[in-house]
């Protein structure tokens, strides 16, 4: 994989990667910032896509229409919804679906799937690096919606119902707009919060420290994709 695209919500999710690549080339797209960088052989581009589904959605179409990636990786920091996880883990999605929508929707009409897989070997590639940093790292499903999610009982009732390992805002569009484009996706999130009723103060807490310790993998991957 020669042309690799990271897409990031926030400008912090984003800031310790540009300082590393440096001096980029910028294009404005459809609203959008890309910055392209050559690092180490490779054409690395980056977008803030802005918070929630649509914009994750809007920035990864345009990525793709005029980047061509050969792979997408979402990065970022999320909320944990697994028992195991805590925060500063790593989840690496293995699949990624909304969970603020009937499933049925996408399932019975266009696209006539719900949940989108994530690339096995972007999975093991973010997988050996985490091992490389001595990171803990968990496999597992990631499912995102239109809310921060810092309440005990909104917690269970997901959790409850689908299962997922982490919870953010926009990984299920990306992934859902790679699916729709034939491209290799993979989520990479840090832990910033447990997603519970303390997850708005975690947040504070931890924001710089998850999103730096992802934005170094998630580098560390673009080296051996």
């Amino acid at each position: 994989m020669n042309t690799l695209a990271i897409i990031g919500a926030m400008p912090s999710e984003l800031a310790d990667i540009r300082k590393t690549l440096g001096k980029a080339e910028t294009k404005k797209i459809s609203g959008f910032e890309f910055f392209v960088n050559e690092y180490k052989g490779k054409t690395i581009i980056n977008a803030c896509c802005g918070i929630a589904k649509v914009n994750a959605a809007l920035c990864t179409q345009v990525m793709i229409d005029n980047f061509n990636p050969d792979c997408v990786i979402n990065t970022g920091i999320a909320g944990g919804m697994n028992t195991n996880v805590k925060v500063c883990d790593i989840v690496i999605s293995t699949e990624v679906l909304p969970h603020d929508l009937d499933l049925h929707f996408l399932n019975d009409y266009p696209p006539y799937r719900a949940i989108f897989k994530a690339d096995e070997k972007l999975i093991e590639s973010a997988e050996k690096v985490c091992a490389e940093f001595s990171v803990k790292s968990f496999r597992g499903r990631i499912v995102s919606g239109e809310a921060f999610i810092s309440s005990n009982e909104v917690k269970a009732e997901i959790q409850n119902r689908l299962n997922p390992y982490a919870v953010d805002m926009e990984s299920a569009a990306v992934g859902h707009c790679c699916y729709l484009n034939g491209k290799p996706y993979v989520s990479v999130r840090c832990i910033s919060d447990n997603a519970d009723d303390n997850g708005a103060m975690s947040f504070e807490e931890f924001e710089k420290i998850a999103a730096k310790r992802v934005a170094e993998i998630v580098l560390r991957m673009t080296e051996i994709i």
